[in-house]
């Protein structure tokens, strides 16, 4: 079957929750699992065989400044030595395209957050990088 167009999805239909909160403000949003492997070598093998030994999830969501919600949810936790973890769901689900796509991300952590930051004659955003260490993909599309 030859693909159309129209089926490609536009990232304008994407969405974010943190928590369960809607954040309408998200500009970009990325979620990634690297897997991690260690080399093997076998005596009168010439090639480096691949072990799998676990995987890391990293991401990074960047945000129009609207609301101060990460400093917020991280700022006087962090000044008192508690480290907040998050639930993030995300959705990509464009009404011309072939599907939805859903993701649900667990046991998030915030490693860096901005106190206070702009710029002269600039809309502010402010980037968001994260890790996590389950997820689950709710919706795929087909």
């Amino acid at each position: 079957m030859k693909p159309r167009a129209n089926e490609v999805i536009n990232g304008t239909y994407g969405t974010v929750w943190v928590d369960g909160e809607l954040w309408a403000e998200v500009d970009t949003f990325e979620a990634k699992v690297t897997v991690n492997y260690e080399d093997v070598n076998f005596a009168g093998q010439g090639g480096t065989f691949k072990k799998a030994t676990g995987w890391a999830g990293e991401g990074s969501m960047t945000i129009k400044k609207i609301y101060s919600r990460v400093q917020r949810k991280m700022a006087d936790q962090v000044r008192k030595g508690i480290y907040p973890r998050f639930e993030i769901v995300g959705k990509l689900s464009d009404p011309d395209a072939r599907g939805t796509e859903r993701v649900a991300i667990h046991d998030v952590t915030i490693g860096e957050f901005m106190l206070l930051k702009f710029e002269q004659k600039t809309l502010g955003s402010e980037e968001i990088p994260f890790t996590f260490s389950d997820y689950e993909m709710i919706d795929t599309i087909q």
